[in-house]
């Protein structure tokens, strides 16, 4: 297995994080803002408007998620800290974050289709916790 994306990062995790707020500014999100945990930051909030109106949507950073795939990679030690893991998060979520822009950009999808899990359908429920709670089922055979 290759070794997480990013793993060698030195880039601090606010400075990223302040870059994603940046994209998402660019791309006309409304009311951005940081979600912190012990002076890191931990995930970004944001309002776009959709064809139904304005929604809100959180995009989760996992550092711990990140901090166990660096643990089983097969990498330095100085790579297998949880400040590292932290940055690496950041770096990883600022990719994707990009990718799923340029497919907006380029025509292939709307912001509010590749940020759908992420929308809030409840106060502090995304459309995909609801669906792991059973809230938004897909039939047997349409899966």
């Amino acid at each position: 297995m290759p070794n997480p994306l990013n793993y060698t990062t030195q880039v601090d995790a606010g400075k990223t994080a302040g870059e994603c707020v940046a994209l998402l500014a660019a791309h006309k999100a409304t009311h951005i803002g940081l979600e912190y945990d012990d002076g890191q930051p931990t995930g970004v909030h944001f309002k776009i408007a959709t064809p139904h109106g304005p929604r809100q949507y959180t995009l989760p950073v996992n550092p711990d998620g990140t901090y166990r795939a660096l643990s089983r990679a097969k990498v330095a030690p100085r790579f297998q800290t949880r400040e590292q893991a932290q940055r690496v998060a950041w770096r990883v979520a600022k990719d994707w974050l990009e990718a799923q822009l340029a497919l907006v950009q380029a025509g292939n999808a709307e912001l509010a289709q590749v940020m759908l899990p992420y929308m809030h359908v409840a106060p502090g429920v995304t459309a995909w916790h609801a669906y792991l709670d059973g809230q938004l089922a897909i039939e047997a055979g349409h899966a």
